[in-house]
C-alpha cells in the first residue's frame, strides 16, 4: 500500500498545470485571467484515473462496460486504468452480473475496496476537535473528540490537543491516505492557514496545514467547514451526480457553498461563502460581527433562544428545533408562532440565494435538521412564495445528514478529491 501513496501523490497535476476542465484561473487572486494549459502527456493518466472515479462515485458499484459507456471509452480503456487500481487496492471485484439475453460473458461490479487505506478527518471548532476515519466507501468508524479547555491561550497548546486527537484516530488501524480539515472559520486555502476562528483568537493565523504535514508526513487538505459539507454532498450525499447545487449550514453561525457547473466555487484565497452575513434587514439587529441586519440576527439557533425567551416559551435556553415541535404539539401558547417566524426567517435566505445565483438544490445541514419533515415542509411553503419559478426549472430544498457525521466525511472528501484528481 506505500507504492499507492507515492502512486496517488504522483497522479497529481503538477502546480502549473491546470485541470481540464478548468478554462482559466485568477492569479494570487488579482483578477489576472490566464489562458488554458494543456495537460501534459505524464498527467494525463492521472485525469483519466480521476474521471473515471468520478464516474463510479457517482453512477455506483459498476461493470466495465457500465463505466465505458459512461466514460465514452472503450472497454479495454477502462481495463487499463482500472487493473492498477484493483492492484493497489483502491478498488475491488464484486457483486457477478449474470449475461443477458444475447449471451456474452458474465461481468463483474467494481467498487472502492474494504481493505484500502481510509483518510483521516478532522472537524476543528472553537471549542472542540473531532477525528476520525472515513473509509473510501464513506463509512465513518475510530471517532475521538475532546473539548478546548477554558484556559487554552495559544495555538502551541491548542495544536497539541488537536494531534493527540487525531493520534488516537490513526491508530484505529491501517495507516491513513492523508488528513482531511474542515475549520469552523476563515480559512486561506492557498497555504492552509487558519485566518480566523470566532471565539478562539489563539487559532488565529496558525499555519495548521504545514503543521499536520510536518507532523504525520501525510498530505493535508484544510477548508472552511461549510465547503467540507458541499465536497462531502458531492462524493457521499445528495449532490452526488449533479452539476448545480447549494450547501447551507444553519446553526449557531450560518454559512453557504456553491457548486456551480460541476466546480466548488471560491473566492480569492478561500473568500466567500459567508451568506449568513448577508443584510436582509438595514435597519435590524445588531450582529456579533459588528454589522447590522444580517440574515445570522433572525435565523441562528441563537435568535431562536432569544425569542423563545421574549415569548416566555418554557425553558428558552435549552430550546432547539426539536423542542419547540414537542411544545406545539401540546399547544404551549406561543410555540406555533415561533415555528412559523422561524422558518420563514430561514427561507428568506435560501431565496435571496436561489434568485442570485439558481442552484435549483439546496442541502441543508446543521442543528434545523433535527426538525426533520415537519420543519422542512414549512421552509419549502415559505421558499417557494419567494423565489421566481421558471418554465421547466425543478427547485428544491433537502435536508442533509447529521451535523457532525456531515462535517467528517466532507472533511474526508477534501483530501479524496485533492489527492485522486478529483475534479472539484
Amino acid at each position: 500500500m506505500d507504492s499507492l501513496i507515492r502512486r496517488l501523490q504522483a497522479f497529481r497535476l503538477g502546480e502549473n498545470e491546470s485541470s481540464p476542465d478548468d478554462s482559466h484561473k485568477s492569479e494570487s487572486g488579482k483578477g489576472t485571467m490566464l489562458a488554458q494549459k494543456l495537460i501534459s502527456t505524464g498527467t494525463l493518466g492521472a485525469a483519466n484515473r480521476g474521471r473515471l472515479l468520478q464516474a463510479l462515485y457517482d453512477i455506483g458499484a459498476s461493470s466495465r462496460a457500465d463505466l465505458a459507456r459512461v466514460t465514452g471509452v472503450t472497454r479495454g480503456t477502462i481495463g487499463g486504468i482500472v487493473q492498477p487500481l484493483l492492484d493497489q487496492g483502491v478498488l475491488a471485484e464484486g457483486e457477478v452480473i449474470p449475461p443477458n439475453e444475447t449471451g456474452g460473458k458474465p461481468a463483474t461490479k467494481l467498487w472502492f475496496s474494504k481493505d484500502a487505506r481510509p483518510i483521516c478527518a478532522v472537524l476543528l471548532l472553537h471549542d472542540r476537535v473531532s477525528a476520525c476515519l472515513v473509509s473510501l466507501e464513506g463509512e465513518v468508524y475510530a471517532q475521538h473528540a475532546v473539548d478546548f479547555p477554558k484556559n487554552v491561550a495559544n495555538s502551541a497548546d491548542a495544536f497539541r490537543i488537536i494531534s493527540t486527537c487525531v493520534e488516537k484516530a490513526v491508530a484505529f488501524g491501517k495507516p491513513i491516505l492523508g488528513i482531511g480539515v474542515a475549520v469552523a472559520g476563515m480559512i486561506n486555502t492557498e497555504t492552509g492557514t487558519i485566518v480566523t476562528v470566532s471565539l478562539a483568537p489563539f487559532l488565529d493565523g496558525f499555519p495548521l496545514e504545514t503543521e499536520l504535514n510536518k507532523r504525520f508526513g501525510v498530505t493535508v487538505c484544510v477548508d472552511q467547514d461549510t465547503r467540507a459539507l458541499l465536497v462531502g454532498d458531492r462524493w457521499f450525499g445528495q449532490g452526488r451526480g449533479r452539476r448545480n447545487f447549494a450547501s447551507v449550514y444553519i446553526g449557531e453561525t450560518l454559512g453557504g457553498a456553491l457548486y456551480l457547473d460541476g466546480h466548488l466555487y471560491r473566492g480569492p484565497a478561500g473568500a466567500g461563502g459567508e451568506i449568513g452575513h448577508t443584510t436582509v434587514d438595514i435597519k435590524g439587529r445588531m450582529c456579533q460581527c459588528g454589522r447590522r441586519g444580517c440574515w445570522e440576527t433572525i435565523a441562528s439557533s441563537k435568535w431562536l433562544r432569544t425569542e423563545a425567551k421574549v415569548r416566555r416559551l418554557p425553558r428558552p435556553l435549552s430550546l432547539d428545533v426539536s423542542r419547540l415541535l414537542t411544545l406545539a404539539d401540546k399547544d404551549v401558547p406561543g410555540a406555533r408562532e415561533l415555528i412559523r417566524d422561524y422558518t420563514f426567517n430561514i427561507a428568506v435566505g435560501l431565496a435571496n440565494l436561489q434568485q442570485f445565483m439558481a442552484p435549483n438544490f439546496i442541502v441543508i445541514h446543521g442543528d434545523i435538521v433535527r426538525g426533520g419533515g415537519p420543519i422542512l415542509r414549512l421552509i419549502q411553503e415559505s421558499f417557494h412564495d419567494l423565489v421566481f419559478h421558471r418554465p421547466g426549472d425543478d427547485i428544491a430544498l433537502a435536508f442533509g445528514d447529521g451535523e457532525c457525521l456531515a462535517a467528517l466525511r466532507g472533511a474526508a472528501s477534501l483530501l479524496l478529491s485533492e489527492l485522486l484528481n478529483f475534479v472539484i
